[in-house]
């Protein structure tokens, strides 16, 4: 497969699972499996940029602004490239406080404890348990690392939609490229 028709593939199975994760907040462990199935299309995407074409390396993030002036100021490749790396920033953040806030439950590797065999502490966990899902986010959910959590996911929405404005805006040809709407022509460069 060619190394666009790769990276096109890639980006839009990360878009489809970023914004299910985004919006599936209130599905309990299918956000945490959305945030899994993230985190694993960001491993493979490392492993393209180790092993694949210099379009996929990871210097392709790296804003250059050699060459920014006041009458190119909008369609500079360095404008999308800082736009790529706040969004690497907020999807690495989102994922990883994800994935330290679930600590392996969703997957099974770290099942809750279960209580002493004294069924009045039995009750008294289940009571606990009942009083935290009341609470809402003031339990585990929302605590400093949840916030933190929070803060990248609506970081990442809103620096996603700059990039999808902006490629629409001053980058047409190659957002309907990435979109499969049409054929990339060797004379446009990549962002």
């Amino acid at each position: 497969m060619p190394a666009m028709s790769r990276l096109r593939a890639y980006h839009a199975l990360l878009a489809v699972l970023m914004v299910a994760a985004y919006f599936s907040t209130e599905w309990g462990s299918a956000h945490a499996w959305l945030g899994y199935g993230v985190a694993a299309v960001i491993a493979l995407r490392l492993v393209m940029a180790l092993t694949g074409s210099r379009q996929l390396g990871l210097m392709r993030f790296y804003p250059h602004f050699q060459g920014l002036k006041v009458d190119n100021a909008f369609t500079h490749p360095a404008i999308s490239r800082v736009l790529l790396v706040g969004i690497a920033v907020c999807l690495i953040g989102v994922t990883a406080t994800g994935i330290a806030m679930d600590g392996g439950r969703s997957l099974g590797a770290n099942p809750p404890v279960a209580s002493s065999t004294d069924p009045s502490r039995a009750a008294g966990d289940a009571h606990d348990e009942a009083e935290e899902d009341d609470e809402g986010e003031e339990g585990e959910e929302g605590g400093p690392l949840g916030e933190v959590h929070e803060l990248f996911g609506n970081g990442l929405m809103l620096l996603v939609v700059l990039h999808v404005s902006y490629l629409f805006l001053f980058k047409r040809p190659l957002a309907r490229f990435m979109l499969f709407a049409a054929a990339k022509t060797k004379s446009q460069p990549l962002p």
